[in-house]
């Protein structure tokens, strides 16, 4: 019952609160975001999302608008270069993915499931299918990113995501969003450039 109905119902009324408790923090950083860089607030990346169908994710924008787009950002020479200012600090504190409320609030994401692949990470994808995890809907954060996340290689990441779809249950989901709040704080498993320091995964954002 909490999967085929609940966990949407619960996602669409967070959401939506979220972005209206968040509307002021939303304009402070869109200002700064403009003040800092030239280029749009927001930045727009094609994902994939529940049955492997694709969808726009929507982040702040990190990133100058001459980075080469949708590649991984390990594989860009020197990615910090291309990391404004405001940037650093908006992945630093993870606030860079804020506006993916809207994409949960319209049915494109969860709150919590397995983070939305790029469209062209096919291993990711592949190894999901292992485990169905390209069977439910992507998440805001999930289990892998509570227990490596940008760390992670990408069987292990699967693997994790893979648990999480034959578990979820409210208790589950609750246990990660804490979870979340606690390594944000920490900035566990953020490694710039998408690779970690225990194996190899793609990036965050890619232009």
């Amino acid at each position: 019952m909490y999967r085929n109905g609940i966990k949407r119902l619960l996602a669409v009324v967070l959401s939506l609160c979220g972005m209206i408790c968040l509307s002021w923090l939303f304009l402070i950083l869109a200002v700064a975001i403009k003040l800092d860089s030239p280029g749009p607030v927001f930045f727009k990346q094609k994902r994939v999302g529940i049955g492997k169908k694709h969808f726009y994710i929507l982040k702040f924008r990190t990133m100058r608008i001459d980075t080469p787009h949708d590649m991984p950002t390990h594989l860009l020479h020197d990615p910090d270069q291309y990391i404004t200012r405001m940037g650093h600090f908006l992945r630093k504190t993870s606030l860079d993915e804020l506006p993916q409320l809207w994409n949960i609030f319209v049915g494109d994401m969860a709150v919590i499931g397995p983070r939305p692949a790029l469209w062209n990470q096919y291993d990711l994808l592949a190894e999901r299918d292992k485990y169905h995890a390209n069977d439910v809907r992507p998440g805001l954060t999930g289990w892998a990113q509570i227990h490596g996340r940008d760390e992670l290689e990408i069987a292990e990441k699967a693997k994790l995501d893979g648990w999480y779809v034959e578990h979820l249950s409210f208790g589950l989901d609750v246990k990660c969003f804490f979870g979340t709040i606690a390594a944000v704080l920490k900035h566990d498993g953020v490694v710039e450039g998408g690779t970690g320091t225990l194996h190899e995964e793609t990036g965050k954002e890619n232009h």
